[in-house]
């Protein structure tokens, strides 16, 4: 497609309107190469009704992540995408694109940097009043690097941490009879009570946007919805006495309900929370008000609002706080909601643990993690092809089994078909390959792309949560986030990204993403076994560095290159 004509009409059809955005599905290529019409497709699939929260505003998921700057640098991305050659990188700022330059075949098609400041004015004012005057963008995590796959992105990372829970405080993954109270519905938040079935628990989901519930329900992630709080704990009661999995919604403000169920002294088994509370001001609708009343006062009085909100989680932690102290094993979820806390004069804020020290740094240790692939082809069967192939592969990996097992029949696609799963060093490529392969045979119908969330072993500088009371106390050192994306860079990824801010807010976190495509090629392959080795070594690296045993005891059995640890050097 070379024609300017041609050009511009294509990218009104493909995003002239936002409300009807949707990525181009089936064999047959927009751009010049599957390298470029891989970003093209994840871009709009982002932006699809079914996986965006407000597309219209170009809002993906977290309240304000958002895949573009703003519609104009949308059209720019997507008319650059279409005649972006296989020797060339385009480079995107803060959801603008604001370069193309020839590189190499074997470099990435497109490179993203999104909300860096540098420290000194790292704060969410500052971010604010750049991006007013249209500097910036918040990207989250994965709606600025164009790999979000909807609420699965975070499903099975969410089951794995309720499993890990569980084993670690009950002596075993299986929920039955369990209970869980949580709050928050949104894009992160709303896989909660899936996973939490899934895992076979009942659990509690307070929300305050009646919109959020009634989409869980629409795509089946959550079961019912309670009129009145005593209904929702008579359900959720129920359901634990009889064994039965069970997610019940609740409209209600967390600041009011949470307080309240500690005040009756109410049991759970596991407690946390993924409201919004990252971004305050966008995010987390203080008590007293409805989802319309508070983006009044947020558009007439934000001082005001944010006084507000900070005030509701103060009282929203406190009641967390008396759960602690009642009994309830209670977690971080990784959204600030300890920070923004502490910050409006709860002392003992963090005094209750992150889930990353909690459950998953023993994961992560042996370089496991988020590891996600979506169809481009939107063809549900290439989904299947690869599960089985994946089944097929790991036969010993008991969480694995039972994810593919339930995934098909409980997972509704949104956008793309798409699945996630956790993979450790050594089986990411080992799965690439195989993917691949299966892309070559024709038995999936189109090149397939495979990414990771940024909540990664090696690719996150987050001290409130990924590198949480690292064992060295280097929880702040954001070198390695930065690493990692160099290195995927020189290992032959299709997209990298470097963001700031995700998932706990501006200020609070450095972190990368990467996409390799499966397009079936030997050229391909290599890049897949080289990418999906480098990217989960540097997590392996990373905490081996940290002094942690089981990084050093997978370094050694992996034979990874360490020159700074004690015969680590091959």
């Amino acid at each position: 497609m070379s024609d300017v004509a041609t050009i511009d009409a294509a990218v009104e059809a493909l995003c002239g309107d936002l409300s009807r955005i949707r990525a181009p599905r089936g064999i047959e290529l927009n751009a010049l190469s599957w390298q470029t019409e891989a970003p093209l497709r994840m871009l709009l699939n982002n932006l699809d009704r079914e996986v965006a929260e407000h597309p219209e505003r170009l809002v993906v998921y977290g309240g304000t992540g958002k895949a573009a700057r703003n519609h104009e640098a949308l059209r720019a991305i997507v008319r650059t995408l279409l005649r972006l050659r296989e020797d060339e990188t385009l480079l995107v700022q803060s959801g603008k694109p604001v370069g193309v330059f020839r590189t190499t075949e074997s470099a990435p098609r497109v490179l993203i940097a999104n909300a860096l400041l540098v420290p000194r004015w790292a704060s969410w004012g500052e971010f604010r009043r750049l991006e007013a005057e249209g500097l910036t963008m918040f990207g989250q995590m994965t709606a600025g690097s164009w790999i979000y796959i909807g609420t699965q992105g975070i499903l099975q990372g969410t089951y794995q941490t309720f499993a890990a829970a569980g084993e670690k405080h009950f002596g075993s993954p299986d929920l039955t009879g369990r209970t869980i109270l949580t709050a928050g519905l949104g894009g992160m938040g709303g896989a909660q009570p899936l996973a939490a079935t899934m895992a076979g628990a009942a659990i509690l989901c307070v929300e305050v946007d009646p919109s959020r519930i009634e989409r869980r329900l629409e795509t089946r992630y959550l079961d019912e919805m309670a009129s009145t709080l005593d209904d929702a704990l008579a359900r959720v009661r129920t359901a634990a006495r009889e064994g039965r999995p069970l997610s019940v919604g609740l409209l209600g403000n967390a600041a009011d309900v949470i307080p309240e169920l500690a005040r009756r002294s109410e049991p759970f088994d596991l407690v946390t929370d993924q409201t919004a509370a990252h971004d305050p001001l966008n995010g987390y609708v203080p008590q007293g008000l409805d989802v319309d009343a508070a983006e009044e006062l947020r558009s007439r009085d934000p001082d005001e609002y944010l006084r507000r909100a900070r005030s509701s989680i103060a009282a929203h932690v406190d009641g967390l706080l008396e759960l602690v102290r009642s009994g309830c094993y209670v977690f971080d979820y990784g959204n600030n909601l300890r920070g923004e806390a502490h910050e409006a004069g709860v002392e003992e804020a963090f005094t209750y643990p992150g889930f990353v020290p909690a459950y998953i740094r023993p994961l992560f240790c042996r370089g496991i993690g988020p590891f996600r692939w979506a169809a481009l082809s939107g063809d549900p069967a290439d989904i299947v092809a690869i599960d089985r192939e994946l089944e097929a592969l790991f036969p010993d990996d008991e969480l694995l089994r039972r994810w593919l097992e339930l995934a098909p029949g409980r997972v509704a696609f949104q956008g793309l078909p798409a699945r996630i799963c956790w993979l450790g060093y050594g089986d990411r490529a080992r799965a690439g390959l195989a993917i691949n392969a299966l892309v070559r045979s024709g038995q999936v119908s189109a090149p397939v792309v495979i990414g990771r969330d940024h909540l990664d072993s090696g690719s996150v500088a987050s001290p409130y949560r990924e590198t949480e009371a690292m064992r060295d106390g280097s929880d702040a050192i954001a070198d390695w986030p930065i690493l990692n994306a160099l290195l995927n860079v020189a290992a032959g990824a299709t997209w990298v990204s470097v963001h700031h801010g995700g998932g706990v807010g501006i200020g609070n976190s450095i972190h990368a993403g990467m996409v390799v495509v499966a397009d079936g090629t030997d050229a391909a392959a290599e890049k897949l076994e080289r990418v999906l080795t480098t990217d989960p070594g540097t997590g392996v690296m990373r905490h081996a560095d940290a002094g942690y045993d089981d990084a050093l005891e997978a370094a050694r059995e992996h034979g990874i290159d360490l020159p700074s640890i004690p015969g680590g050097g091959v």
